[in-house]
């Protein structure tokens, strides 16, 4: 997939564009449903398949403080967005002066004469442009003045349940991961660099962990998870502490991986965590030895939950 990084004067031209909008925060079923259409359409016309997104989120340069935190960081949402089979991903840089951009400024310029866009589908509730005041029904408008055609995805129910990427931070918040894994399509992740911790893992409690400093995305309720660690494009079991150390007392929140059968140093690196299951709260023990003994066990019911011996 080409990803050109640009808000505009993108250096080429498009065959036949079919493009959808959008945030795309956690790229979850619903995403997923618009960009098999998009890419349906552009194979029928002979065309190419575009995502258009923003960096950062709008709501972080336009009322900071306020922003929700995020599912993905903008690398993990343009690789499955390539995994979806999008032909180009334009992520726009979102600025103050490409905030100020009209709802009609923008598809006049940007996706009638820069990228002399085809056929367009979008969300029901899309809404863009300066004041978010262009709407589906307008865009449906502007595309009748501009020559291209304009569809409208309905929301996608799971079981019942509207997916939204709202409902899904709410569900992981609680740590109902199986209830967000459904309307993601996939586990709920961090990815992170991997750092120094306290030291005490693997030197007083035997058991080494992997120390995340991640970006500012939604982090799982504190707890204890089963989890697969994927190192270099290989995943691993194992378990993950979300929280403060409470037996040492830590006061500051940290996001620790066990990962089992592996010895690796990879102080520096990426990791990425699939959470998958939360095994219980996170709670004092009155020793080192009587947390060795939880650890353990929390060792074995993850090897279960994950379905390895």
């Amino acid at each position: 997939m080409e990803v050109i990084w640009k808000a505009k004067d993108f250096g080429r031209s498009f065959k036949n564009p079919v493009l959808t909008l959008g945030n795309f925060d956690g790229v979850h079923l619903g995403h997923q449903r618009i960009f098999q259409q998009v890419c349906r359409k552009a194979k029928e016309i002979g065309g190419e398949s575009l995502a258009y997104t923003f960096a950062p989120h709008p709501v972080q340069l336009l009322k900071p403080g306020q922003e929700p935190f995020l599912l993905l960081p903008i690398s993990e949402r343009i690789r499955l967005i390539g995994e979806a089979e999008i032909d180009v991903t334009i992520c726009a840089p979102f600025t103050q002066e490409f905030a100020s951009l009209t709802a009609e400024d923008f598809v006049r310029d940007i996706l009638h004469r820069q990228i002399g866009v085809r056929q367009v589908y979008v969300g029901h509730n899309t809404s863009f442009g300066k004041g978010r005041t262009g709407s589906v029904s307008l865009l449906k408008e502007f595309g009748k003045r501009y020559g291209f055609v304009v569809e409208a995805m309905e929301a996608v129910e799971v079981k019942g349940t509207l997916i939204s990427s709202s409902r899904i931070r709410r569900l992981i918040r609680q740590g109902d991961i199986p209830g967000a894994a459904e309307l993601l399509g996939r586990p709920p992740l961090l990815i992170g660099e991997v750092i120094h911790g306290f030291g005490r893992g693997s030197k007083k409690l035997g058991f080494p962990t992997a120390n995340l400093k991640i970006d500012e995305v939604l982090v799982p309720q504190p707890g204890i998870y089963a989890v697969w660690a994927v190192y270099q494009g290989r995943r691993f079991p194992g378990v993950a502490n979300l929280g403060w150390n409470p037996t040492f007392q830590d006061h500051k929140f940290s996001i620790e991986v066990h990962i089992l059968n592996f010895d690796k140093d990879i102080y520096g690196q990426t990791l990425r965590v699939e959470f998958v299951e939360r095994q219980r709260d996170e709670v004092t023990f009155r020793s080192p030895e009587e947390l060795i003994t939880q650890i353990r066990k929390d060792v074995e019911q993850a090897k279960k939950v994950l379905g390895i011996d």
